[in-house]
């Protein structure tokens, strides 16, 4: 295998997706998108509200299924038409984070429990990972937050905690779905440093799903998805 192939984290091939709307023509939101992320960079994807980016991240994670397409997760090969399996949710626990823009956290949990959670659904020792988890929570800022419950954060700290959660397992793989949408300017930014700097100390790599363009132009590569293809700039 050559050195190219071995660095090659992600990869997607032809990937395609339409819906079905009653009463018209379905709508084809990702049309052969191909895709492919190296170890530790960034990509940065944007584009109208409703083009497709949402369902392109759902569809690499596997959380839905493509109408046409094959992944790679590292040297794992899937074909992505296939219905997501339960058996594959550990592997995406262990291999991929996932930032969401609403956060995600869940209610009942406290800080530390919520980041855990990845820990949990990949089956890997908690005792081994709390650790690491209070150390993240310390970079993110939110170190002395941890026994609180989401509801008594700020916005900007409940990004800082998903993003924790999101590094936790050290995956290889970051995907943020607008992660400082509801953000203000500020906060904004430093959730971006952080998900940056987590490339360079993680060795994790980034797909950014973003709307505001200085963040896009801080990743590595930057694309807009038009008419369901990903253009490169």
């Amino acid at each position: 295998m050559s050195n190219q192939e071995q660095d090659t984290v992600l990869e997607a091939r032809g990937l395609s997706k339409s819906f079905s709307i009653v009463g018209a023509a379905d709508l084809k939101v990702l049309n052969e998108v191909n895709l492919t992320l190296k170890e530790s960079s960034s990509l940065s994807i944007r584009g109208d509200s409703g083009c497709g980016k949402t369902t392109l991240l759902n569809v690499i994670a596997r959380l839905e299924p493509a109408d046409k397409g094959t992944l790679f997760w590292g040297d794992r090969k899937i074909d992505a038409v296939s219905k997501p399996l339960a058996t594959e949710a550990s592997w995406r626990a262990k291999h991929i984070g996932v930032v969401y823009q609403s956060y995600y956290l869940i209610p009942e949990l406290t800080v530390l429990e919520n980041v855990l959670m990845s820990v949990r659904l990949s089956g890997l020792p908690i005792t081994e990972y709390e650790l690491r988890a209070r150390e993240l929570l310390e970079q993110m800022g939110v170190g002395n937050k941890s026994m609180q419950i989401p509801s008594k954060l700020s916005g900007g700290e409940r990004q800082r905690v998903a993003i924790a959660r999101a590094l936790v397992n050290r995956p290889q793989v970051i995907l943020a779905d607008e992660p400082t949408g509801n953000l203000d300017e500020r906060t904004g930014a430093e959730v971006m440093n952080l998900l940056l700097s987590s490339c360079t100390k993680e060795k994790t790599s980034l797909i950014l799903v973003t709307h505001n363009p200085s963040f896009a132009q801080a990743t590595d590569k930057t694309t807009s998805l038009k008419d369901g293809t990903l253009i490169y700039e």
